[in-house]
């Protein structure tokens, strides 16, 4: 496939100024957070975690790198998180020098072309917030409103867009119901008391963001759910406290991150698993590109027409050819989404770099960008290539 055999689209389709980016988060990628609960948790031999971070992509010193290689495939946008732990290391303690950081690579991200999407926690807590009960106590909405704000001080004027909280309905869920997640608990009471800090914690940094000058929204997981026969009243029951809590909560926001990989299909007991025949990723998903341009329309309805940033959408395949077909689908129903007249900001592949997937470790590559595990060398990817031109196109296409 040529990278340059490209022809135009109606350009009206990706309105001016849409985004077109790729993601990362802190403690997948930096190295060395030792201060947080994801790192406690990955070294505990009784977690589900198969390895730990330990340098990850290195990515807290070859910010700089990423950022320039991704601005030279052609995209606009960069989405990257905060590390509370290395900016709160104990309550009320704050570092100069991680916030300086931060603004370095905001400054990077400018200087690139980039736009920069923060986001303010990607599943970390601070390890001294974890031993006060973490989010299922809700005094840590107030701690993180005060995290927030001294960032929004130091950033406030250099950012437009701040996501506050990512997918807090995964760390609700994984974390005090499903046991994936620290801190490992099965307590559907733990597991709502989480959702209601979590809620509490995005009204108080919706108020910081928004006094500082920027745009701020949640982002949530959303799934395709597919309601199987004698399924209907279980799909309420689950996308309930899993989506429509927080779809709720955002209808006040300025906009609401969609992150989408998949389906659900679920009968009268519950998830079904993948359908019989259907192609699986590396992370067992159902090959369904379909489900994001789903969760597009009903982010934008339930949430009363609040604008939509895709936020992370993408697959981890070891045959990188389906990683484009992946995200060819996928931007296919962006298009339809926005001639329907919902407004989409942006799309934010996910992830840039192949890196820590968690209780996954480093077996599932989601990256744009490969990354030796011994050395750190850098390896741009075909799908880089080619969804760079079409960022640099803003919406151009390869020809058939």
């Amino acid at each position: 496939m040529s990278r340059t055999s490209v022809e135009k689209m109606d350009t009206s389709i990706f309105p001016d100024g849409f985004l077109w980016g790729a993601a990362t988060a802190a403690h997948q990628v930096e190295g060395g957070n030792w201060n947080n609960d994801w790192w406690a948790w990955e070294h505990d031999p009784a977690s589900p975690c198969v390895e730990p971070s330990g340098d990850a992509c290195d990515h807290y010193h070859r910010y700089r790198e990423d950022i320039e290689l991704l601005a030279e495939l052609g995209f606009n946008a960069y989405r990257f998180s905060l590390e509370w732990s290395r900016i709160e290391p104990e309550a009320g303690e704050f570092s100069g020098a991680a916030l300086d950081h931060y603004a370095r690579m905001i400054a990077a991200c400018r200087e690139a072309g980039l736009e920069p999407l923060v986001t303010l926690h990607h599943f970390t807590t601070p390890r001294w917030v974890a031993a006060c009960g973490g989010w299922r106590n809700a005094e840590t909405a107030k701690l993180f409103g005060r995290y927030a704000e001294r960032v929004m001080g130091r950033i406030g004027d250099q950012v437009e867009f701040v996501c506050s909280i990512n997918e807090p309905n995964v760390v609700s869920t994984r974390g005090y119901l499903g046991g994936l997640f620290p801190p490992g608990e099965h307590d559907p009471t733990l597991r709502a008391a989480a959702n209601e800090t979590f809620l509490d914690a995005h009204r108080r940094a919706v108020e910081i963001v928004r006094v500082a000058g920027a745009k701020v929204g949640l982002t949530l997981a959303m799934s395709e759910w597919v309601t199987m026969e004698g399924g209907e009243e279980m799909v309420a029951v689950l996308r309930g406290p899993y989506e429509d809590a927080f779809l709720e909560a955002a209808r006040d926001d300025d906009f609401i991150g969609v992150q989408t990989y998949t389906r659900t299909r679920v009968g009268p007991s519950g998830p079904l698993g993948p359908e019989e025949g259907v192609e699986t990723t590396l992370m067992g998903y159902e090959f369904w590109p379909e489900a994001l341009e789903v969760t597009i329309r009903r982010a934008w309805e339930e949430t009363g027409h609040v604008p939509v940033l895709v936020t992370e959408n993408g697959v981890a395949c070891a045959d990188d050819a389906r990683r484009i077909e992946y995200v060819r689908r996928a931007l296919r129903g962006v298009r339809r989404a926005l001639e329907d007249g919902i407004e989409v900001l942006g799309y934010t592949y996910w992830s840039a770099l192949d890196n820590f997937e968690w209780a996954f470790g480093y077996g599932p590559t989601f990256g744009l960008i490969g990354v030796d595990r011994i050395d750190q060398r850098r390896t741009v990817k075909p799908s880089a290539h080619w969804l760079g031109e079409l960022a640099r196109h803003n919406g151009a296409t390869e020809r058939t």
